[in-house]
C-alpha cells in the first residue's frame, strides 16, 4: 500500500454526507463503516417511471396544442415584440417532469461487540485500488473489513477477517415498497418501484411517487441478493443471515431490475421476463463472486479500476500516501495536496459511476439515499450531464464514457418523434431535463419558467461531449459507428430550427440562456425575445465539427452543403458596449449580473471556437464577461470558471478558485440553499461538492479544470503549463489525453517543463505542434510508438495573459 493514494476518516459516518461512495458503474454503496456497517445501496437502473413514459407525454402535450402552427404562433410573437403572449403560448409545450432516480436498499453488517479502534482511522478509502479498509476492535482482538464493488463480479463485496472469533448478522431493508424472503441459500431483497415521481419542489403532487396498481403497468421489479462463505456456522432466520464463530466472511451483494435489462436490450424480452428470472440473475451474480477466493476477486477488481482510470496526478511533492479527510484536505495548509485530491478523488467517483453496460451518471453519480432527492437526481442537460463527462475522455478509458453515448443514442431516439411531433424539423431534440428512459420533451407541466423548461440545446450541447471522445481518442470507427448518427441527427434539428431575420441571418427563436433572464421593456424579467450567445455558439461548432467528421470519413454527405450556407449566415456573435461578449443578441440589462451559468461564453470553454489566437476579440470579451461573473457559488460552477480562468491563460486566478471551492461546506448539508450565488457551497465531510444540496457534477469536473490548467490541445496546437500557478512549483501527471489520439506525461519544476512525452496507442501516426512557453516545435509520432518531447532551454509557463488582467 505504500504506492496508493489513500483517505482516512478519524469516524464512522453518522450521516449519509459523511459515507464514503463506492461503485462499478451499477451498483453504489456509501459505506458508514463501524460496528453497525451500513451500506446504502443504489442500482443505476432503478428511477421511477417507464419505458413508454416519453412517447405517452408526448401524445398528451401535442393534445394540448403544442406542435409546429403553436410554434408559428410563439415566433409571431416574438417578432412583433409580445413576449408575455410568447411565453403564455409556450406553456402547451412543456410536459410533466423527468423521472427520479431512487434508493434501492441498505445493507445491514452488524459485528457482535465491534467497537472502532482509536488506534486506526476508522475508515480508509483507496482511490487506486478503489477499496475502503476498517480494522475494529472485537473481543479478544481485532477484526479487518474490506469492501468494494467489482465490475468484473457485478457484486459489492465485503470481505472480514479476524484474529479471534466473531459472530455477526447481515439484513436488508428498502425504503420503497419490497420484503426480504430467504431463497436457496440467499437472503433475497424484492422491491417495486415508483411507475411515477413527481420532483420535490412540485409539492401540490400528491402522493408524490406513485405506484402501478394492476398488472397492466410496467412491472417497475428489482432485486438484491446476498451470498455469504464463512468457515463460521452460517444460518438463515426470520429474514435475516447470522453467522457464529467465524474467522473469516465473504460477502457478496449483487443486483438486478427489470429496468436493467430494458437498459440493456430496449428490443428483447424484459416485457415478458419473470420476477424470478430477474431475482435469479441477482442471487447467481452474488453467488459466483461468494465462491471465489477474495484474493482473486480483489486483484481481478484493481487491475479493472487501474485500467480505467488511466491518469496520475500529482501536483507538488506529496501523493501516495494516507491523507485525513479532515486534517490534510478540508483544513489542510497544502494547496498542492488539495488540489491532487481533487483531481484524483473525481476521477474515482466517475469510475465508480459510469462503466460500459449501464446507464451515465446522474446528478448524484449512482448515489442517493432520497425519495424524492434534490432535481430528482436526473440528467440536467444544460450544463451538468456535460460537465460530469469532461474528464472521461481526457483521463479515463473509454469504458467511462461509453454510458454518455449511450444515453445520447436514446435520446436520439425519443427525440426524433419529439422534434418532429412538436417543432416540424428533421433530426432530434433534447431540452433541459432527461431521465433512464431517454426524456426529450420540455418539463414544467405547463407551469415551469420559460428559462429553464424551454430550451433546445441539450441535445445539441451533448454531442459536443461525443465529439470530445472521439477528438481525444481519436477512433475513426467509433465516430463512424456510433457518435456521426446521432451528430447528425442534431445537425438536421439545427438546420430545420434555424430561421432568418429581415437580412437574411439566421438565428433562432424561442431562445433562452440556460436559467437566466433579462429585464424586458415592461420592467419584468424575461428569458425569451431575443437569440443567445450560446444557441449561436453550440450551433456553430456543431457545424464546424460536422463538416471535419464529413471530411475524415470521406463521406458524400447532402448535409454538407447545407450546413456550408448555414454556418456562413449564422448571426455573429456581439460584443456590448463595455467590451463583454453580449449573453444575448441585443445589449440589455441583466437580471442576475452575478448568475452561475457561464452560458455565453460556452465557446472558449468547453468548446475550442474563442481563442486569443483565432478571435481575439471574442476571446477579450468572453475574459471580461467571467470578469462581470465574479468568483464562485456552488461546486458546478466553480469547475466551470477555473476551466474557463485556465482556458484564459490566468492560472493564479484558476488556483484562486479551486481554493474557494475546495474549503469545507459548514452549513446544513440537506437544506437547499438559494441558487442567486448568495450563499456559497463547498465540500462535505466525504469530500462531495455541494451545492447545498449535494451534486457531483463539481467534483466530476474539478479534475478536466486541474487538467485544463497543465495542458491545452485545440486548433492544432498541445499547449504545455498553458495556466500553472506560481505556487505549483513542482508536479508529475501521467495519462492525459491530448488531441488528436495522443497521451501526454509531463513533469515540471520550477515553473519549467522537465520532461514531456507523447505515446500514440492508435493504429495511425499522428503528428502534432507542442508549445513550451513561447517555443513550438513538431513532434511525429509513428502507431504505438512513445516520443519525447524536445525541450527547450527557456522551457517554461506561458506568459499570456498576466494574471488578473483580461487577455489581449
Amino acid at each position: 500500500m505504500t504506492d496508493t493514494l489513500r483517505l482516512s476518516w478519524d469516524a464512522p459516518a453518522t450521516l449519509w454526507e459523511e459515507a464514503t461512495p463506492l461503485g462499478n458503474g451499477r451498483i453504489g454503496a456509501m459505506a458508514f463503516g463501524g460496528p453497525s456497517g451500513r451500506y446504502q445501496l443504489n442500482d443505476s437502473t432503478l428511477w421511477s417511471g417507464t419505458p413508454d413514459g416519453p412517447a405517452r407525454a408526448l401524445e398528451n402535450v401535442r393534445s394540448r396544442g403544442a406542435g409546429p402552427a403553436r410554434l408559428a404562433e410563439v415566433r409571431a410573437a416574438l417578432g412583433s415584440g409580445d413576449v408575455r403572449l410568447a411565453e403564455e403560448l409556450l406553456m402547451a409545450f412543456e410536459g410533466p417532469y423527468s423521472q427520479e432516480f431512487l434508493p434501492l436498499a441498505d445493507l445491514h453488517l452488524r459485528v457482535e461487540g465491534a467497537e472502532t479502534d482509536p488506534d486506526t482511522p476508522a475508515r480508509v478509502l483507496d482511490l487506486d485500488d478503489a477499496a475502503l479498509t476498517e480494522t475494529l476492535r472485537i473481543p479478544g482482538g481485532r477484526l479487518t473489513r474490506r469492501s468494494w464493488v467489482s465490475a468484473p463480479a457485478q457484486a459489492l463485496i465485503v470481505d472480514l477477517v479476524a484474529d479471534v472469533e466473531f459472530d455477526a448478522t447481515i439484513e436488508l431493508s428498502t425504503p420503497l415498497r419490497g420484503r426480504v424472503v430467504d431463497s436457496s441459500g440467499a437472503l433475497i431483497l424484492d422491491v417495486q418501484a415508483p411507475v411515477d415521481g413527481a420532483p420535490l419542489h412540485e409539492e401540490s403532487v400528491d402522493p408524490p411517487l406513485r405506484y402501478a396498481e394492476d398488472d397492466t403497468e410496467f412491472d417497475a421489479y428489482a432485486a438484491a441478493a446476498v451470498v455469504v462463505n464463512s468457515d463460521g456456522e452460517v444460518r438463515h432466520s426470520d429474514g435475516r443471515i447470522v453467522v457464529r464463530k467465524a474467522r473469516r466472511l465473504l460477502i457478496a451483494l449483487s443486483t438486478s431490475s427489470r429496468a436493467g435489462s430494458w437498459w440493456a436490450d430496449a428490443d428483447g424480452d424484459w416485457r415478458t421476463a419473470s420476477r424470478e428470472a430477474i431475482r435469479d440473475r441477482a442471487r447467481e451474480r452474488a453467488d459466483a463472486a461468494a465462491q471465489r477466493d477474495t484474493h482473486d476477486l480483489l486483484v481481478e477488481h484493481v487491475a479493472d479500476r487501474r485500467r480505467v482510470t488511466r491518469a496520475r496526478f500529482a501536483i507538488g511533492s506529496r501523493r501516495e500516501g494516507t491523507w485525513s479527510v479532515d486534517r490534510d484536505v478540508l483544513h489542510g495548509s497544502d494547496p498542492l495536496l488539495r488540489a491532487t485530491v481533487a483531481a484524483e478523488y473525481g476521477m474515482y467517483l466517475l469510475a465508480s459511476s459510469s462503466r460500459a453496460g449501464n446507464p451515465a451518471a446522474n446528478l448524484q453519480g449512482i448515489w442517493n439515499d432520497q425519495l424524492q432527492p434534490a432535481w430528482s437526481s436526473n440528467y440536467t442537460i444544460n450544463i451538468n450531464t456535460e460537465m460530469n463527462y469532461w474528464a472521461a475522455p481526457l483521463l479515463l478509458d473509454p469504458d467511462a464514457l461509453e454510458p454518455l453515448l449511450a444515453l445520447v443514442e436514446r435520446l436520439a431516439s425519443t427525440g426524433t418523434a419529439t422534434a418532429r411531433e412538436l417543432y416540424g424539423t428533421r433530426g432530434w431534440v433534447a431540452h433541459h431535463n432527461s431521465d433512464v428512459w431517454g426524456w426529450s420533451l420540455p418539463v414544467g407541466d405547463g407551469h415551469g419558467a420559460a428559462s429553464w423548461a424551454i430550451w433546445m440545446m441539450g441535445g445539441v450541447w451533448l454531442t459536443h461531449n461525443l465529439w470530445d471522445a472521439y477528438e481525444f481518442g481519436g477512433d475513426r470507427d467509433l465516430l463512424r459507428e456510433r457518435i456521426w448518427p446521432v451528430m447528425r441527427g442534431a445537425v438536421e434539428f439545427c438546420l430545420d430550427w434555424l430561421v432568418a431575420d429581415a437580412d437574411g441571418a439566421l438565428l433562432t427563436s424561442p431562445s433562452t440562456a440556460p436559467e437566466n433572464s433579462y429585464v424586458a421593456a415592461d420592467g419584468r424579467p424575461t428569458a425569451l425575445g431575443l437569440t443567445a450567445t450560446s444557441d449561436l455558439s453550440l450551433i456553430g461548432a456543431l457545424f464546424e465539427r460536422a463538416l471535419i467528421a464529413i471530411a475524415d470519413l470521406g463521406l458524400d454527405d447532402a448535409l454538407e452543403a447545407e450546413v456550408r450556407e448555414a454556418l456562413a449566415a449564422l448571426t455573429p456573435l456581439r460584443i456590448g458596449s463595455d467590451g463583454r461578449l453580449l449573453e444575448w443578441s441585443a445589449e440589455v440589462e441583466e437580471h442576475e449580473p452575478l448568475h452561475r451559468h457561464l452560458s455565453p461564453v460556452v465557446g472558449l470553454y468547453p468548446l475550442d471556437t474563442v481563442t486569443p489566437e483565432r478571435t481575439p476579440e471574442l476571446f477579450d470579451g468572453a475574459v471580461r464577461l467571467i470578469d462581470a461573473r465574479g468568483p464562485g457559488a456552488m461546486g458546478w460552477s466553480w469547475a466551470w470558471k477555473i476551466a474557463l480562468r485556465a482556458r484564459a491563460r490566468q492560472g493564479e486566478v484558476a488556483a484562486s478558485l479551486l481554493e474557494e471551492a475546495l474549503t469545507p461546506f459548514d452549513g446544513d448539508a440537506t437544506r437547499h440553499g438559494p441558487v442567486d450565488g448568495s450563499e456559497w457551497g463547498g465540500l462535505l465531510p466525504n469530500l462531495f461538492s455541494t451545492h447545498p444540496p449535494f451534486q457531483i457534477d463539481g467534483n466530476l469536473g474539478f479534475p478536466a479544470a486541474i487538467a485544463e490548467m497543465l495542458v491545452q490541445s485545440h486548433g492544432g496546437l498541445v499547449h504545455l503549463l498553458p495556466a500553472l500557478p506560481d505556487s505549483w512549483v513542482r508536479g508529475d501527471v501521467q495519462g492525459i489525453a491530448v488531441r488528436p489520439g495522443l497521451v501526454l506525461d509531463l513533469s515540471w519544476s520550477d515553473g519549467r517543463v522537465t520532461g514531456a512525452t507523447l505515446h500514440n496507442p492508435g493504429s495511425e501516426r499522428r503528428t502534432v505542434i507542442v508549445r513550451i512557453a513561447d517555443r513550438e516545435t513538431s513532434v511525429d509520432a509513428a502507431a504505438g510508438a512513445t516520443v519525447d518531447v524536445a525541450l527547450p532551454s527557456t522551457a517554461g509557463s506561458a506568459a499570456l495573459p498576466q494574471e488578473g488582467r483580461s487577455a489581449r
